[in-house]
């Protein structure tokens, strides 16, 4: 099998841990980052402890700095990338409504989950070879052809955002050879999700891990349950 260097965003929990522990299982060298220090570093530690080959390095995606040691490390550790999933990002209990949310809880939505992704991606594509990949967790809110959910309007949006960045970044790294795709893992059981969600943690990887591992997939688009769907 041809080892690749794997990163994840936001991964010490939830689906991200889950995409760091399928792909690792899988025999790839992933990088679990999270911006709790602790947390992340134990979450590494369990997996270590399991045979696995994963690193932990803290990383807050807002931060411009963090990104900036962020790309030092896997320069100084690894030398390249080969595929970055961008995972990170928030759904806060105070985003119900567009029209009167609170400007700090919008543009805290849409910095973190849709402006980082595209920074950290500018940053890491120079440690990109051709062949790599840029794999972006959306969300079924964040299409333009579903119906409105009335939920959480500032997470729809910012995956919405995530989804216009994940199109043209594609089409910017074609003469790269990187491909940019974008996944919605589905209503999954975590702390974001919640309990009484239908997915499980392993089944919203599953796309994600596909993604990655699989060849000729194409670049600039979305998918669940391993199937395009329309943006």
């Amino acid at each position: 099998m041809n080892t690749k260097i794997i990163a994840v965003t936001g991964s010490y929990k939830g689906i991200g841990f889950e995409i760091v522990k399928q792909l690792a299982s899988l025999g790839h060298t992933l990088i679990l980052t999270s911006r709790n220090q602790q947390k992340g570093e134990n979450a590494a530690r369990s997996l270590i402890d399991l045979g696995y080959s994963v690193h932990f390095c803290f990383l807050d995606v807002t931060v411009d700095k963090s990104k900036d040691d962020f790309y030092r490390y896997i320069l100084s550790n690894f030398t390249k990338l080969d595929i970055l999933i961008n995972n990170a990002a928030v759904l806060l209990k105070e985003d119900k409504s567009l029209v009167s949310i609170d400007e700090f809880i919008y543009q805290t939505t849409i910095s973190t989950n849709a402006e980082a992704p595209l920074k950290l991606s500018r940053k890491l594509i120079q440690l990109m070879p051709p062949g790599s990949k840029i794999i972006n967790v959306s969300s079924s809110g964040g299409s333009m052809s579903g119906p409105i959910g009335g939920w959480s309007p500032a997470y729809c949006v910012s995956k919405s955002y995530l989804n216009a960045i994940t199109r043209h970044l594609a089409y910017y790294l074609k003469d790269n050879a990187i491909e940019v795709n974008a996944f919605d893992p589905g209503w999954v059981k975590s702390d974001m999700g919640g309990a009484t969600a239908p997915r499980s943690l392993k089944e919203g990887a599953d796309t994600a891990v596909w993604l990655a591992t699989s060849d000729n997939i194409g670049t600039g688009n979305f998918f669940h349950n391993r199937k395009q769907i329309p943006w």
